[in-house]
């Protein structure tokens, strides 16, 4: 896809602004997403208008404005191409969703860690997914594995949306959504209930780590999520493992740790899989 775009928006864009338009470039559905740097803001309605075109089983082409923000998660969104509807149907793993891309967070680039968590999770396990969103995570765990999810989200679009994910998917396992403030619901249901914790917002992993702690039974095992810088993109797993035992609590042994993703310049999403012994 990226080279195809690149070559239709040659004769629009120079290289450098070719690179920077496709590297901030997503598909939900029949959404496009697309961050514009302030130099190509004059050029957002011709860039939305060749995407739509050039891009088939597209219908809506919306400039993100402002960052993911706020205790909701959310992103200021303004169409520049198509019809201006935010919700769509996105396919992954064999599972189907139904997202809001303005009312609640959504990323197409987390799919190969939603599999790799898929593929860890066994039979019979209690999880807390403490900012489950829409229910990715969730649902694609528990689509083969009979186990119990607790996808707990403050956004209350969030916590509608996974309800019906959880409806229109056939799953193994049982995914039960939580509307609510996650320091709450974990101090008065799930204490020492998980045996598989996810902590996926990394900007605010250390601020939730003694939560995550409290949530886990002894032996449980903590996907530690964080934001890392590294001049060396072959150090950032490693320099998040340090990080980790720095700020860790309690004693934690290290199963492995990776890059999530790019964020940007020299900064990574990492994360860091422990088990902590209570």
């Amino acid at each position: 896809m990226s080279r195809i775009l690149k070559k239709i928006l040659g004769s629009l864009l120079t290289a450098k602004e070719s690179d920077e338009l496709i590297s901030a470039f997503d598909q939900v559905g029949n959404i496009i997403i697309v961050k514009i740097p302030d130099s190509l803001l004059p050029k957002k309605k011709l860039i939305g208008e060749t995407l739509l075109e050039q891009v088939k089983s597209a219908k809506s082409v919306f400039y993100q404005s402002s960052s993911v923000e706020g205790e909701f998660r959310t992103r200021d969104l303004e169409i520049i191409a198509g019809d201006d509807k935010t919700e769509t149907e996105y396919k992954e793993s064999g599972c189907r969703f139904i997202v809001d891309v303005r009312k609640a967070f959504f990323s197409p680039r987390l799919s190969s860690e939603r599999m790799r968590i898929s593929e860890l999770v066994n039979d019979g396990e209690v999880i807390v997914n403490m900012f489950g969103g829409i229910g990715m995570f969730s649902i694609i765990a528990a689509k083969k594995k009979k186990c119990t999810i607790y996808n707990i989200d403050i956004n209350p679009d969030a916590a509608k949306f996974c309800q019906k994910n959880i409806a229109i998917n056939k799953l193994a396992g049982n995914v039960i959504s939580i509307h609510g403030d996650v320091s709450d619901v974990i101090r008065n249901e799930l204490e020492s209930k998980s045996d598989r914790t996810l902590m996926l917002l990394p900007e605010k992993s250390d601020e939730f780590l003694n939560l995550a702690i409290l949530t886990a039974k002894n032996n449980g095992i903590i996907h530690y999520y964080s934001h890392i810088h590294a001049d060396k993109k072959s150090d950032a797993a490693k320099l998040s493992e340090q990080h980790y035992l720095e700020v860790a609590p309690v004693k934690s042994t290290i199963l492995g740790s990776k890059i999530v993703r790019p964020v940007g310049p020299r900064f990574y999403q990492t994360v860091v899989d422990i088990k902590i012994k209570q």
